[in-house]
């Protein structure tokens, strides 16, 4: 069967604009006019709570919570992106709007996610760490656990996995669990095991998150948003359903939220966390999120090695000697497998859309 021929450039133009007209006739959003210097208070510190369009939500530093219009001059404001901002004297009449961003600081992490249109896209900012979420039902499955890696590796964000509902397991269950969680320990990653339903494993969730900005990820099912109500009772949060494509949980019509848990510390919930995908990855990249591999790559006899029944292929000989487990070597091939047939798709999804 013939690959699927990809869209010129000029296709993906038209697509983009398209894309754009579609937005700015559907946003139903009323042009809110500039509020004028003069009437507009000292620049103050801030960080973005949520983004609305042309609008954002804004924490100062004494707390208060303000809508305010951004600059033309900003490019890009997202969740958890620090800010500069100046309050109006007196809110607009009937608007709602307080104030004005004028600035945005360097982040120091991106989380981003691949869009259709607009290539990757950054979905929130300032995050330090990345919660993995897995647990024993639906089913435990590490193949999704290293989906989650590689998006979380190729963010630099450091990742953390979590194991929830263990009051489920079995003793046998628990031992071939335990077994594979040990391969991510033996890599570095750190593993903690949890019930959000008896609380078992909480309060060390909650030790992890004090003075950190963290995001959760997983597929539907694996109880983020129980853990979550465990660590923040008020919170009313959307999960979205399992693809059957990837296996991950699929993208909720909700903007990214940044919450402070009364434990300490904050969580941005996103729904492009929640999709997580990989498409946009070339193969080479994936191999580097692997981190075990990065000793071996470069080795191979063959430049144009696919790891696979290459002869001299660095990994496959490190497989063989136990230097890399077998199951996350098998894992990387399931998920370069998957990245064309994700592409096809999507872009057949634009194709029709245009």
């Amino acid at each position: 069967m013939s690959k699927k021929k990809p869209l010129s450039q000029g296709q993906l133009r038209r697509m983009r604009a398209n894309h754009e007209k579609r937005l700015n006739r559907d946003s139903g959003e009323k042009n809110t006019p500039e509020l004028q210097d003069s009437s507009l208070g000292a620049e103050q510190s801030g960080t973005v709570i949520s983004r609305f369009g042309q609008h954002a939500d804004i924490e100062t530093e004494d707390g208060q919570i303000v809508r305010c219009n951004i600059r033309r001059t900003i490019n890009s404001l997202v969740t958890g992106d620090k800010v500069v901002v100046r309050l109006a004297i007196e809110s607009q009449a009937n608007s709602g709007i307080a104030g004005i961003v004028e600035a945005v600081h360097p982040r120091r992490s991106s989380l981003t996610r691949p869009d259709l249109y607009d290539g990757v896209k950054i979905i929130a900012s300032n995050i330090d760490q990345i919660l993995i979420v897995s647990s024993v039902l639906p089913s435990f499955t590490t193949q999704i656990i290293d989906r989650y890696l590689v998006a979380a590796e190729d963010t630099d964000i450091p990742p953390i996995i979590i194991l929830n509902k263990i009051d489920l397991l079995n003793p046998d269950e628990a031992q071939a669990i335990d077994e594979a969680l040990q391969r991510y320990k033996d890599i570095g990653y750190p593993v903690y095991k949890v019930s959000s339903k008896l609380g078992e494993g909480i309060d060390t969730i909650k030790d992890l998150l004090k003075d950190k900005v963290s995001v959760f990820a997983g597929q539907s099912g694996v109880g983020k948003s129980s853990i979550i109500n465990a660590l923040l009772p008020d919170a009313d949060l959307l999960v979205g359903d399992v693809s059957d494509n990837s296996g991950l949980g699929q993208h909720t019509t909700t903007t990214a939220k940044l919450l402070h848990l009364p434990s300490g510390g904050d969580l941005i919930d996103s729904p492009g966390v929640r999709e997580f995908a990989l498409w946009h990855l070339p193969a080479q990249r994936v191999g580097w999120c692997f981190i075990e591999f990065r000793d071996f790559l470069g080795g191979c006899k063959f430049r144009d090695c696919k790891h696979g029944d290459d002869p001299g292929c660095a990994l496959k000989t490190a497989v063989d000697e136990g230097k890399i487990s077998e199951d996350r070597f098998n894992n990387y091939h399931r998920i370069i497998a998957s990245l064309d047939e994700q592409r096809h798709a999507r872009h057949f999804r634009a194709a029709t859309d245009e």
